[in-house]
């Protein structure tokens, strides 16, 4: 069997199985691929190895001539999530080959990358744990305030990266070093241990480093 490091997959949710001392464990389930191998690229012609996956179909409709094209060479439909993965050999690779969950096995360490909650705008103390201003006799209504966030003559201006009120969540965030409990490979299904990333049936990448 070709050997890959990382594929796609989607957030099931949360359950807790239990070990054979009947300690509880809770655990995530991720559903992983079928993903499509769309793309083999190689040292010689791209300057890397690697291979370009495909997940979860789309209506044609829906996709742009040039996408419909690029996963034509598949013959699986067109995709609506691309990702390249590094791989050491990718002679073991055909265009059109389907990548599941048999890939993993249990014991398995992993980084798991996904897109966070988005939160909506939240302020200074929900966003970075500031305590907020003092609510004692002459404040006023300045409580969750983040307080002084500029400088005075020099620079004249609030610094780059200033923790403030703003976007909380909806960013790129990786969690490592999880470790895989069990593979339901008939399912395609993965049981990792610990929380990860992203909210239900939302697309996570788990990539296999022990």
């Amino acid at each position: 069997m070709a050997q890959i490091k990382g594929l796609l997959g989607t957030k099931v949710g949360m359950t807790q199985i239990f070990n054979e001392l009947g300690e509880e464990i809770p655990v995530t389930v991720v559903k992983i691929g079928p993903c499509v191998v769309t793309q083999v690229k190689r040292q010689e012609k791209e300057g890397y190895n690697a291979v370009q996956l495909g997940y979860e179909n789309k209506k044609t409709r829906r996709a742009t001539k040039a996408l419909i094209g690029h996963c034509a060479k598949a013959g699986k439909g067109v995709f609506r999530y691309l990702r390249e993965v590094r791989v050491e050999n990718p002679d073991e690779f055909q265009v059109g080959d389907e990548l599941t969950a048999e890939h993993f096995k249990t014991g398995d360490i992993v980084h798991v990358t996904a897109r966070s909650k988005g939160k909506g705008f939240a302020g200074g103390m929900k966003r970075w744990g500031f305590k907020g201003t003092g609510a004692s006799h002459g404040s006023h209504k300045v409580h969750r305030s983040a307080g002084s966030v500029g400088t005075s003559a020099w620079p004249s201006r609030v610094w780059k990266g200033k923790k403030m009120a703003g976007q909380l969540g909806n960013k790129t965030v990786t969690i490592k070093n999880l470790t895989v409990i069990g593979v339901r490979p008939e399912q395609g299904l993965l049981l990792i241990k610990g929380g990860v990333p992203g909210s239900k049936n939302g697309v996570v990448f788990v990539n296999k480093v022990k």
